[in-house]
């Protein structure tokens, strides 16, 4: 989008600002198209008074080429892929990556228009936590390229939810990092409540890793409000046709998570060892497990060298694979189940996990947000760096790291770092692959390990 565009988009958002007596912002939607935000309460998320199911794709065309691109900035792109979204009977798309620095109008209305709503991770492969280093990279430069997605999208009654992370976490080695996953989950909340937004669900997306991922659930719902996810999301591959709800032990899924107090769904999904015939639709969707799950996301939209797509995109032509076919009958021949589906109307906060041999976290202390990060609460974030920014991960310094951490609610420092010297000490910015990327290179395994198609490195 070029850069007038953008300035006319700035300006139009500006005008449509006001302040509340609070003095926070109050920003009204600037999407010409509406659809009924999604709201949490429970367990389970609701469209108005209805339950709300996430049926979906997981969409970044281009993924597998290396090279990260925004499909809600391109609106042509959008407007070719829709009809196949409509023509699958979603009712979301999953994007891992969007340029914060162009404007998003043509293609989140035309979303709206087909009543598809946007889930919309808050990183990029250059601007994101480092498993290698997430005390460095959980810096001011970092949260300001997160907290300016936030502003290109909270306008938009059709985001659906913000993910503060992919598969951070992603090994039983690396479980350190949570405290800067959660963190940053507690920033966002935050920044959008500081900012006037409306109440936009934020939560995290994990890794199939047995030894943690149900550790991690508990971590991320205990605390106080301020600090717990609105939501947790899994990626799953355990479920390779032919398959049933015992075999793929999506039964054991239901059984551990059972009186979970927040929304649970698939962020992605879809084994490829053998055919897909999406027979895990008839179980997601079914009352078996929709008293603990609220749908997913199936990867993913376009092939992209790796074996997982539901279509082939040529330029402006798009081929549905076999794929494509079975997912839409799968759609179409499973309804959602009547009511609530076996809902829970209460959110109740999880016990804080204790340090282990699978459990790196010895307390339930989260850094304070850095100081130079804190003024974004009060004047936004400003324009965000977009794709082809300098990047965050090896940015910290002395200046612009967390000092200690935080009490909770709070955002005060209460005790200080010994490492404040003031001179910035570089480190390894370690991996940093876009989501998609990981299963592009690992296509080849996915015979042998099947899950390992699952694996998707920030």
């Amino acid at each position: 989008m070029k850069q007038s565009l953008f300035l006319t988009g700035l300006v139009a958002a500006a005008l449509s600002t006001g302040v509340a007596a609070s003095g926070s912002p109050v920003v009204k939607p600037r999407a010409t198209t509406t659809v009924t935000p999604i709201t949490v309460t429970g367990n389970a998320f609701y469209q108005g008074s209805d339950r709300f199911y996430i049926r979906g794709v997981d969409y970044q065309p281009g993924g597998g080429t290396g090279v990260e691109s925004d499909p809600i900035a391109n609106a042509t792109a959008c407007a070719r892929d829709i009809p196949y979204f409509t023509k699958l009977g979603i009712n979301t798309i999953r994007v891992y990556a969007v340029d914060n620095s162009k404007n998003h109008d043509t293609c989140m209305n035309a979303l709206a228009e087909a009543g598809i709503y946007l889930v919309l991770d808050t990183d990029t492969s250059k601007y994101s936590l480092n498993r290698d280093d997430p005390k460095e990279s959980y810096n001011s430069v970092y949260l300001q390229s997160v907290f300016a997605t936030v502003d290109a999208f909270a306008n938009y009654t059709n985001t659906l939810a913000f993910l503060s992370g992919n598969e951070v976490i992603n090994d039983v080695n690396n479980t350190n990092c949570a405290p800067y996953v959660k963190a940053v989950v507690r920033d966002m909340k935050q920044y959008i409540g500081d900012r006037g937004y409306r109440s936009i669900p934020v939560g995290y997306s994990a890794a199939d890793v047995s030894q943690n991922q149900e550790i991690l659930a508990d971590y991320l719902n205990c605390g106080t409000d301020d600090q717990r996810s609105d939501f947790y999301a899994i990626n799953d591959y355990s479920w390779c046709d032919p398959s049933s709800f015992t075999t793929s032990g999506w039964d054991t899924l239901v059984e551990n998570y059972t009186g979970y107090g927040i929304p649970l769904f698939m962020s992605e999904y879809g084994c490829i060892t053998n055919n897909r015939t999406f027979e895990e639709v008839s179980a997601l969707y079914n009352t078996e497990m929709t008293g603990v799950f609220s749908g997913g996301l199936v990867y993913e939209y376009s092939e992209e060298g790796n074996g997982y797509g539901l279509v082939t995109i040529d330029g402006d032509t798009v081929t549905p694979n076999a794929d494509f076919t079975y997912l839409s009958s799968a759609y179409a021949a499973q309804t959602n189940p009547s009511g609530d589906g076996g809902a829970s109307s209460t959110s109740a906060a999880t016990t804080c996990p204790t340090e282990s041999s699978e459990w790196d976290v010895a307390n339930d202390d989260l850094p304070a947000i850095p100081s130079a990060a804190e003024k974004y609460m009060s004047t936004g974030a400003g324009t965000g760096p977009g794709l082809d920014g300098a990047g965050s991960q090896d940015a910290g310094t002395a200046d612009n790291e967390s000092a200690g951490t935080a009490s909770a609610g709070s955002g005060t420092v209460t005790e200080t770092s010994s490492a404040s010297s003031g001179t910035s000490t570089k480190k390894s910015a370690g991996a940093a692959i876009a989501p998609v990327d990981m299963k592009a290179l690992g296509a080849f395994m996915v015979v042998v390990v099947s899950m390992l198609g699952g694996m998707a490195l920030l």
